[in-house]
């Protein structure tokens, strides 16, 4: 099974190490083409909005959204969260729209404000995950559909739609990888659907 991670900006080579440690090919994706050889895409932290303009320079943002279409899974972290959403509160900025949620990019502060905490996500088992935020967006809203997974301090910070999951937080710079184990059980789902 090859996994791809989009590696156009942002912590790639993190979330790269981390599905190579779980034990699968990775594909890091720059062009349309690659998303061909690939049976789910992981969307990094990094600049949302710098992501989706170079989505668009390097004409993947429709590539993705049609892999979508069709039940490919995608993850989005921290600034991928925000490029998945349906809804970015006071912003006009792009993304796929693909999961109907509406996020508040940087809601936990700017980088100084960075912190780490023990997180409870109940899918992962009872062992807490040590959840990394960084300039973090927040989900305000979920629509009936989508499954919230955890939430610090009542705020949702990680959630699943479908074949869509999302996080405000970086698990690829923790050591810990039953979230990455976690995306590619749907991977494989959907791969034997």
């Amino acid at each position: 099974m090859k996994i791809g991670v989009l590696a156009l900006q942002g912590a790639f080579r993190e979330h790269r190490n981390m599905v190579e440690a779980c034990g699968h090919e990775v594909i890091e994706v720059r062009k349309p083409v690659e998303l061909d050889q690939i049976q789910g895409l992981i969307i990094p932290g990094g600049e949302s909005t710098t992501i989706t303009k170079l989505m668009r320079e390097f004409q993947l943002e429709q590539a993705i959204v049609s892999r979508a279409e069709v039940g490919m899974p995608i993850y989005g972290t921290c600034a991928g969260l925000i490029v998945l959403a349906k809804d970015i509160i006071g912003s006009s900025q792009p993304s796929l729209n693909l999961m109907d949620i509406s996020v508040q990019r940087n809601a936990f502060g700017r980088q100084i404000d960075s912190f780490e905490c023990e997180l409870a996500i109940p899918v992962l088992g009872y062992k807490p995950f040590a959840a990394v935020f960084i300039r973090a967006p927040l989900i305000e809203r979920v629509a009936p559909n989508v499954g919230i997974l955890a939430q610090y301090d009542s705020k949702i910070v990680f959630a699943r739609q479908g074949n869509f999951l999302a996080s405000s937080f970086h698990p690829e710079l923790t050591n810990d990888k039953r979230i990455h184990q976690y995306f590619i059980q749907m991977v494989e789902e959907a791969i034997n659907k």
